[in-house]
């Protein structure tokens, strides 16, 4: 193949015979026009979807942690304690495990079904900076790769009707002499010589792409692949709310494989390498609302997989209504990909605001014919952005490898209504391949001030431009 992919005759025959693509092909290739809704989705499919998602409840019992011996003095370990009560809680039917003011030391929390984990005002939970605490590895996914790793601070596994409530803070005491100099950069206090996280993260990779059976790929223990801070894996009716959340290995909020999954009024304030805000994986019906995101990577990252492992599974991330958030610093604001190869599709984002000198994007799709997948009808409306440092828009297909697969990246039905703009490199940084174009791209209402450079648009299908202004001038089309 050549590394500006191929032509649509070529992707074409690829599709049908080696099975790049096929699934796509009754639905893909008859879009070369917008395609004509039945419905509106503002009106008709958004509000059918809220309707499903609903927050879990929990009977009326309480489980102080302090009861089970631990210690508000955080100097003596209280994940015993921890483990105690969730289990006394699970066992008697459910309820309220109760962390009362105070900091309490602890290893990972593993959550069980019913419990619903209160971190009250006042209160914070440290969580070990000793990675041997948090062994024996658990199953788990490692930036869109299953495997066998270090425990997820706080976790869960084919569990129902979990929370995590309250107003204290959860604090991964992440910091450049722990965890963070695993991503092996200097400014996050790697040195010369010490290990890093690339030997295993190549390894991982490529047991992926090989088909290695998940069962043996175990890290954990003499590697150094940080864990995420919160992963409810292959759960039901997850609640996350009203905590703060700081200094964090990578990854915050990480519900994978889940369905039924709130996260309200939670703010996060972690600067470290990776350290993305909440990344829904594989997830169905999915409201994140009224949150506060400063972080080191991307606010919100919608995921389903990475390459291989994401096209063996198979399960796209869908309906996701993201309402009332503020984005500070990070890479993108509302983002979709990279790890994306099993797809999304019905995202919402609306009435949120964006803004920092230090968040490169606004909205932005990252993708590649490495990852390929089908994201399709993602909808944007009332959003104010700030200053952003490069573009308020960003489709890109040429993120890492680019061209450089045989997995064809699809982004169709795209659309964006009433979207300001103060401050920025360029408006639009929209790149599609050769034969691989950005389909059904719609802006309506839109206006981008201070703009200081032309915008960035390439292999783009389809587009229509409604009362669009660029430095007060309206445009009308885009090549």
């Amino acid at each position: 193949m050549r590394n500006n992919l191929f032509s649509r005759r070529e992707f074409l025959r690829s599709a049908l015979v080696g099975g790049t693509a096929t699934a796509l092909l009754p639905q893909f290739f008859f879009h070369e026009a917008i395609r004509a809704q039945s419905e509106d989705p503002w009106t008709e499919l958004m509000p059918r979807i809220l309707q499903r998602i609903k927050a879990p409840t929990f009977p009326k019992k309480d489980f102080l942690i302090t009861k089970f011996g631990a210690k508000p003095n955080g100097l003596v370990h209280a994940t015993n304690a921890f483990k105690e009560a969730i289990d006394a809680c699970n066992k008697s039917g459910g309820g309220r495990v109760i962390v009362p003011a105070g900091t309490f030391l602890t290893g990972p929390i593993h959550l069980k079904s019913n419990v619903n984990l209160v971190v009250s005002r006042g209160a914070t939970i440290k969580f070990s900076q000793n990675p041997g605490d948090y062994l024996p590895a658990v199953f788990s996914r490692w930036e869109g790769v299953e495997l066998f790793n270090y425990s997820p601070f706080i976790y869960a596994r084919d569990q129902q009707n979990i929370a995590i409530t309250g107003d204290g803070t959860l604090d991964g005491q992440s910091d450049a002499a722990h965890w963070w100099p695993w991503n092996g950069r200097a400014a996050y206090g790697w040195k010369e010589g010490a290990p890093n996280q690339r030997p295993d993260r190549n390894r991982l990779m490529e047991m992926a792409e090989s088909n290695v059976p998940v069962e043996e790929r175990v890290f954990g223990a003499g590697h150094y692949l940080r864990p995420q801070f919160v992963q409810p894996y292959r759960c039901q009716n997850v609640l996350i709310e009203g905590v703060t959340i700081v200094n964090s290995p990578m990854w915050e909020l990480h519900p994978v494989l889940c369905t039924n999954v709130t996260i309200r009024n939670v703010k996060i304030n972690s600067h470290g390498p990776n350290n993305d805000g909440c990344d829904p994986e594989s997830c169905s019906d999915v409201l994140i609302e009224g949150c506060d995101f400063n972080t080191g990577d991307d606010c919100i990252a919608i995921k389903s997989g990475r390459n291989a492992d994401g096209r063996r599974l198979n399960k796209p991330t869908q309906n996701i209504i993201i309402r009332r958030c503020r984005m500070r610093d990070g890479h993108g604001g509302i983002t979709v990909g990279s790890e994306i190869s099993g797809g999304v599709q019905n995202l919402f984002a609306e009435d949120c605001n964006l803004d920092s000198p230090n968040l490169d994007h606004a909205l932005r799709v990252k993708n590649n014919a490495m990852r390929g997948g089908l994201l399709q009808d993602l909808h944007f409306r009332n959003i104010q952005v700030g200053q952003v440092a490069h573009a308020v828009i960003t489709i890109d297909f040429n993120y890492e490898e680019g061209a450089k697969g045989t997995f064809v990246p699809v982004v169709r039905n795209y659309t964006v209504d009433k979207l300001t703009s103060t401050k920025s490199v360029h408006a639009l940084d929209i790149q599609g391949l050769t034969g691989a174009p950005i389909y059904d791209l719609r802006l309506k209402n839109c206006t981008f001030e201070n703009v200081a450079e032309p915008n960035v648009v390439r292999n783009v299908r389809n587009a229509i431009l409604e009362n669009v202004t660029i430095n007060g001038k309206e445009i009308n089309q885009i090549p």
